[in-house]
């Protein structure tokens, strides 16, 4: 791997980790290994307001970490790209588990 690929793949690992610093980012992800989950759903679950679910999944979207599907009214959220639903797997099994 040469310099310039260095570059890009940090900068990738970089933008997954600053998602992953942010507590809510980090729950958010971690219901979405489970498979996809609206926004209401996914606010039920972590006990915050739509609104406020929904700007932490404009950023994880904006940074390429989660796509949408749309059905009616509803959209539906779930893992994007095959770095990230690795890395969140690991998590998941490693603290979101029970044992």
């Amino acid at each position: 791997m040469d310099i310039e690929e260095m570059k890009n793949s940090a900068a990738r690992a970089s933008t997954l980790m600053k998602a992953l610093s942010s507590e809510t980012r980090l729950l958010l992800l971690c219901q979405m290994n489970e498979g996809e989950i609206s926004v209401n759903e996914l606010a039920e679950t972590i006990e915050m307001r739509p609104s406020s679910v929904s700007q932490q999944l404009s950023l994880l979207r904006k940074d390429g970490l989660v796509k949408t599907r749309r059905e009616g009214q509803t959209i539906f959220y779930s893992l994007d790209g095959e770095e990230a639903q690795q890395i969140i797997s690991v998590l998941y099994q490693l603290y979101c588990q029970s044992t």
